[in-house]
């Protein structure tokens, strides 16, 4: 799992939204590094970035990812070993800045949730290498 969060090529083949790379600094994903991205379908792109906030390699990824106009969100990856060999990542985002932060928090949540899940489900098919 760890080789996919640190490789930033691969953010929009599993971040949902993301539809292209940029570039990527050459110390993903080390706190301060960039991903330079784009959100959204053409012609509707909008060019953005996601920074990286703290980064302890195997265990932990937090980002800041920002789509203005809408808002800055701080998404937090923690990743536990399981008993198998295998990995469960836990996933973990709120808007912290920006307009849509006066939507309610609850409504934020219920919003993020599905998005959130299909993330993590694309973020598993790439890890284990399968297919949708």
């Amino acid at each position: 799992m760890w080789e996919v969060l640190a490789n930033g090529w691969y953010y929009p083949a599993w971040v949902v939204g993301a539809t292209r790379m940029r570039a990527v600094s050459a110390n993903w994903p080390a706190a301060g590094a960039l991903l330079h991205h784009s959100v959204g379908a053409w012609p509707l792109l909008v060019n953005d970035r996601t920074e990286s906030l703290r980064c302890e390699p195997e265990r932990e990824l937090v980002l800041l990812a920002s789509v203005w106009p809408v808002g800055r969100a701080p998404v937090h990856l923690v990743l536990s070993p399981t008993t198998d060999g295998g990995c469960e990542i836990v996933m973990g985002e709120d808007l912290a800045e920006g307009p849509a932060r006066l939507v309610p928090a609850p409504v934020r949540q219920a919003l993020f949730g599905p998005r959130n899940a299909e993330t993590l489900r694309r973020l598993a098919y790439i890890a284990e290498r399968r297919s949708a």
